[in-house]
């Protein structure tokens, strides 16, 4: 059963933006913590950004001031918007909910970005 579907990633030169997108299938979004992660070739899988279903956010260090966690609850979607994006953020990026009512974790399958010129 295919629960959280990532789209938007792809090839994007140095500089520029994508801005990935994270569909759940269920009711279980609105209350749950949505995620970002990401994993490089021979790469542990790190946490990129997460919000809370009230709108709080977190990012890692090293995507502050460029990227920027959302979410539609109406939707059910999560986003992640990519600005100025550098070589270094090449990897596959996976969503993640993580509900706070139950103890339940969704992971969806990843979708590539590659920045490079």
């Amino acid at each position: 059963q295919v629960q959280l579907v990532e789209s938007g990633g792809g090839l994007v030169q140095p500089g520029g933006s994508l801005r990935l997108s994270c569909g759940a299938s269920g009711n279980f979004f609105s209350r749950s913590v949505m995620g970002w992660y990401r994993q490089a070739p021979g790469k542990q899988r790190d946490l990129v950004a997460t919000i809370s279903r009230f709108g709080l956010t977190d990012y890692t260090d090293s995507v502050k001031g460029r990227f920027t966690i959302s979410r539609d609850n109406a939707k059910n979607t999560a986003y992640l918007q990519m600005n100025s994006l550098k070589p270094e953020d090449t990897a596959v990026y996976y969503c993640n909910a993580r509900t706070v009512d139950v103890n339940r974790t969704y992971w969806g399958q990843g979708t590539q970005v590659t920045v490079s010129s």
